[in-house]
C-alpha cells in the first residue's frame, strides 16, 4: 500500500457532526451565532464566535472539553489505525481548524497516524482566546475559485498534495468527504483514484448531478461501519492493482475486533 494516499475530510466524515456547530451549541452560543451568520464569511464568523465566547468568560479548556464529546464512530478510529498499519499515507483536508481537529484526534489517540493536516490555522493568544485564521488570506488576494468559500479551495490543496505524493512515488488516491467543498477537490482525481462520498449528503448529490465531470471511481457510504468496510476494500484493491495480485479478501465482513487489531487484520485478510 506504499502507493496509496487516503485523504479525509473531517466534519461529517471522520466525526459525525460539524465541529463548529458542535462547539457553538455546546457552549450555549447558538443565538449569537445565528444572528451573526448572515453578516460575514463563515471562517471569520468562527473567529468572532471565539471572541464572544471568551468575553463570556468561557475558557479554551471548556472549548476542548466540548470537542472531546464530539461523536466519532469506533469503526472509523479503527480503520484509520488499520489503513496506517497497512502502509497508506493518511492526510486531512478540512475547512474546520487545527485546534478543533487536533483536540479531537488527540483525544481518540489517532492524531499521530496523519502525516499532514491541511486546515484553517488556529492558536491561543496571550489573553487566552482561541483565534481562527483563514487557510487562504483572502483579504490580500483571492484563491480564484468561485465554487469554494473565500478562505479555502480544497482543489488547490489537493493539487499540491498530489504533486508532493507523485514526487514520493505515490500512485493512487482515495478521497473521503461529505460536503459541497469536497466536490471541487474530487474533480482533481483521476480514473485510477477513488472518491467516497457520504450518501445523501451534498458531495454525493453533486456527483450524481454531474456524473460526466468526475473521473474517479465512486463508492458511497452511509455510516462509520460502512465507511470502514468500503475503505479497506479499496485499499486492498489498490494493493492488488499495484502488485498484480488477483486475491480479493472478503472485506465486507470485517468485524470491529479485526479492525481494532491492524496487525491481526493484515495477517488475516491481506497475507
Amino acid at each position: 500500500m506504499a502507493g496509496t494516499v487516503v485523504v479525509f475530510d473531517f466534519d461529517g466524515t471522520i466525526i459525525d457532526c460539524d465541529s463548529d456547530y458542535w462547539v457553538v451549541d455546546g457552549l450555549g452560543a447558538t443565538e449569537i451565532f445565528e444572528r451573526l451568520l448572515p453578516t460575514m464569511p463563515f471562517n471569520t464568523l468562527m473567529d468572532s464566535m471565539m471572541k464572544e465566547i471568551h468575553e463570556q468568560g468561557r475558557s479554551v479548556e471548556e472549548v476542548a472539553h466540548i470537542l472531546k464529546s464530539a461523536p466519532l464512530d469506533p469503526h472509523i478510529t479503527a480503520v484509520i489505525k488499520s489503513a496506517h498499519a497497512l502502509g497508506c499515507e493518511l492526510r486531512i483536508v478540512s475547512d474546520a481548524n487545527s485546534f478543533f481537529i487536533e483536540t479531537i484526534l488527540q483525544h481518540h489517540g489517532i492524531l499521530s497516524f496523519f502525516s499532514e493536516i491541511h486546515t484553517n490555522p488556529s492558536y491561543v493568544d496571550g489573553e487566552g482566546r482561541l483565534r481562527i485564521s483563514p487557510y487562504h488570506n483572502f483579504a490580500e488576494s483571492s484563491h480564484g475559485c468561485c465554487s469554494c468559500p473565500p478562505n479555502m479551495c480544497k482543489s488547490l490543496i489537493l493539487k499540491r498534495v498530489r504533486a508532493s505524493a507523485a514526487a514520493d512515488g505515490k500512485k493512487r488516491f482515495i478521497y473521503l468527504g461529505d460536503g459541497k467543498g469536497d466536490y471541487c477537490s474530487s474533480l482533481q482525481l483521476t480514473e485510477h483514484d477513488f472518491v467516497m462520498p457520504r450518501k445523501r449528503f451534498p458531495l454525493s448529490e453533486l456527483i450524481s448531478g454531474n456524473p460526466l465531470l468526475l473521473k474517479a471511481q465512486v463508492h458511497e457510504w452511509t455510516d462509520g461501519e460502512e465507511q470502514a468496510r468500503v475503505l479497506l476494500r479499496l485499499i486492498n484493491q489498490c494493493s492488488s492493482a499495484d502488485d498484480g495480485s488477483r486475491h480479493q479478501p472478503a472485506l465486507d465482513y470485517v468485524s470491529l475486533t479485526a479492525l481494532s487489531d491492524p496487525n491481526g487484520f493484515k495477517k488475516k485478510y491481506l497475507s
